[in-house]
């Protein structure tokens, strides 16, 4: 199970279970009803397309992350790549059987992600070779495809208007913002092998100080600005939660060190925190 969880990269895992159950949490509340087995069927269907996305990810990169990640499981020898390969076919199979249950959103939101999910990673295209055409990827499928597709498939399979409330529109727009965020610090430890390798990213054609400096700021705007708005808006315990979280990431910024790989992982990791943080507040007040 924790070779699993390393192939399907667990803190993916936790991102998409968490965004699910907020959006749908949303949704009940806006609507007035629930229906937990949409709920069920809707998290399997995009769990199996986040384990396609790592996976296939992986595949294209066991020469790079025997570099910059050699715990990963193809890149360790856990799995075989025949092994990655079984895994990565049955759940993208599994992913386009199953959203077909709830059109017509679902299916827009899977097939999109994988698409986009492949063209990422895949030869010829691989748009992970350029930092632009990387963030833009994980931009468009973190910002705006889980957020605003989703929240319409479960408004709509409960019954209700194809509506997109307020503070859908500001989730959407922090989880935005978090996709450019990610994007470049995800590469921040992974120098070496990136070189190596021939891929493009900003911290090789900038610098960690630059970069780091550059999404911190862009981080620490984006919460104050949506605390503001939430606060004037009448969510005071919104406005209240995502100050706190801004409180937190500020903590694990004084504690970064880009000289020290585990120092930047840990950092990484703490951003992921974050992510997570932003929707737990829109689950319970959103």
């Amino acid at each position: 199970m924790i070779t699993f969880l390393r192939f399907a990269r667990a803190h993916t895992i936790i991102g998409t279970s968490l965004s699910l159950l907020a959006l749908y949490l949303m949704a009940a509340r806006h609507v007035g009803l629930d229906d937990w087995k949409m709920f069920g069927i809707s998290l399997f269907s995009c769990l199996a397309a986040n384990v396609y996305i790592t996976g296939l990810n992986q595949l294209t990169d066991i020469e790079i992350d025997k570099i910059n990640k050699p715990y990963l499981p193809l890149a360790s020898g856990a799995y075989s790549p025949r092994t990655g390969q079984w895994i990565v076919g049955v759940c993208g199979l599994l992913a386009v059987l199953t959203c077909f249950l709830y059109p017509p959103y679902l299916p827009l939101t899977v097939l999109s992600s994988l698409f986009l999910g492949t063209i990422y990673s895949a030869e010829p295209i691989r748009l992970k070779r350029y930092h632009f055409w990387a963030a833009f990827c994980i931009i468009v499928v973190r910002g705006l495809i889980v957020n605003l597709l989703l929240y319409l498939h479960f408004r709509t399979a409960m019954g209700a208007g194809p509506q997109v409330p307020w503070t859908v529109w500001l989730l959407t727009f922090i989880i935005f913002v978090f996709g450019i965020i990610i994007a470049w610090f995800k590469d921040l430890p992974d120098t070496e092998g990136d070189k190596e390798h021939g891929i493009q990213t900003l911290t090789l054609l900038r610098t960690r100080r630059w970069v780091y400096t550059r999404g911190a700021g862009l981080l620490g705007i984006t919460l104050l600005s949506s605390a503001i708005y939430a606060f004037w808006a009448g969510q005071q315990w919104m406005a209240g939660g995502l100050a706190l979280l801004l409180l937190f990431f500020g903590f694990f910024a004084t504690q970064l060190d880009l000289e020290n790989q585990k120092s930047i992982a840990r950092f990484y990791q703490s951003t992921w925190g974050v992510f997570f943080g932003v929707y737990l507040v829109f689950a319970v007040w959103g």
